[in-house]
């Protein structure tokens, strides 16, 4: 090779270098620019809770009224578990009707029903509304206020504690942009009816009525930007600006928590700005599906001696949309002794995920005599 040759090949090779150099900083960059104004915020995919970016999300502030998001949740879990209907009416207490802040002017005594107050807790974030759910649920609200951390610490939110169904200000009450994130995606992933909701923009209560009330969605993204279909806002002086937010598209769910904004069109912006980077960049890619077959079983030392053994859960990757996926291998454990049934799932030749193996039937070990009946059947219809 000669030398115009040589010398061709290396300035090529460093125009290749430089372009890939300029194009890491700009993408660098680019993550670099978000959250300019919050004082904490998180991106992360609504099925897997894997993190994207974050900014300070660990760190402990007031979090207003996206505190309501813990009560949606305590509320909607007793409608599922039918314990509670959204027919059922609600009978307003005093401490509730006289709250102030956002709310629906609910009088003492006023009947509504939960579907009622859930929108307006859910649109206008009236804490009237949250304080009336609350306390019949819970019977108080310092029972329903247990609960909401009782909940916390069950889901495994390490910098989230609660005073108030609502939102109001104490320094006891706090939470991290991530941990608003865990309890939204929980939310969402666990009762999706509650998105009827919160992706409701104009709304009424009272409609038959003289005292007939309009809803406007404190989430100004629900009507500006296609998808997103959620969640709670929230504003305290010593909270600032603060929203809680989730877009869909294609099957892919990210959401998008920014605290401590000084205004709230940058509030809105800085969300937004998570939200598209989401879906612009990845996707979820399901490699393990729920009651996936693992392994058929035939053994008389069992009863049954024949069974099924299914995943419990789904194993979904989230991955950047430029990047392909990567090998990944599935490890079973079966013990009968021990009464452990689970894959462990490797994705990058690191532990990703474990999911517990299930059964249509109870197994448990068989006695000598199951054993023996099983051992002549098999050798008379052999």
């Amino acid at each position: 090779m000669n030398f115009k040759k040589s010398l061709l090949i290396c300035f090529l090779l460093l125009i290749v270098i430089s372009f890939f150099i300029i194009k890491q900083k700009a993408i660098s960059s680019n993550n670099d620019s978000f959250l300019q104004d919050a004082k904490s915020g998180c991106l992360i995919e609504c099925k897997t809770k894997k993190l994207i970016y974050g900014k300070n999300q660990n760190e402990r502030l007031a979090p207003a009224s996206m505190t309501k998001i813990m009560t949606m949740i305590l509320v909607l879990e007793k409608i599922y578990n039918n314990e509670i209907s959204y027919d059922d009416i609600v009978v307003t207490p005093k401490v509730a009707s006289s709250l102030g802040g956002s709310q629906i002017y609910l009088a003492e005594g006023e009947k509504m029903s939960v579907h009622d107050l859930l929108k307006g807790m859910c649109i206008a974030s009236a804490n009237d509304a949250a304080m009336s759910l609350a306390i019949y649920v819970g019977g108080t609200e310092k029972l329903f206020v247990n609960m909401m951390n009782k909940k916390a610490v069950e889901m495994g939110l390490e910098n989230t504690n609660f005073v108030n169904a609502y939102g109001f200000d104490d320094p006891n009450h706090y939470s991290s942009s991530m941990d608003m994130a865990l309890m939204a995606s929980y939310l969402i992933n666990n009762y999706p009816d509650i998105l009827k909701y919160t992706s409701t923009y104009e709304d009424y209560i009272r409609e038959d009525t003289e005292k007939r009330f309009w809803l406007v969605n404190t989430n100004k993204l629900i009507k500006f930007v296609d998808g997103v279909d959620g969640l709670k806002t929230g504003w305290t002086d010593n909270s600032d600006y603060c929203l809680t937010a989730t877009i869909s598209k294609n099957n892919e769910r990210f959401i998008a928590v920014a605290m401590g904004c000084s205004s709230p069109s940058i509030r809105n912006n800085e969300v937004n700005e998570l939200l598209q980077y989401g879906i612009n960049n990845y996707e979820t890619v399901t490699i393990v599906k729920k009651d996936e077959i693992i392994e058929r079983i035939n053994d008389v030392s069992i009863t049954p001696n024949k069974i099924v053994l299914k995943t419990s859960n789904n194993v979904i990757i989230l991955k950047n949309k430029n990047e392909k996926l990567k090998n990944f291998e599935i490890n079973k454990v079966i013990n009968f002794e021990t009464n452990e049934y689970y894959i462990d799932v490797y994705y990058d030749n690191k532990l990703y995920s474990r999911v517990n193996l299930v059964s249509d039937d109870y197994i448990r070990k068989a006695n000598i005599f199951e054993i023996l009946f099983e051992v002549i059947k098999e050798m008379f219809l052999a």
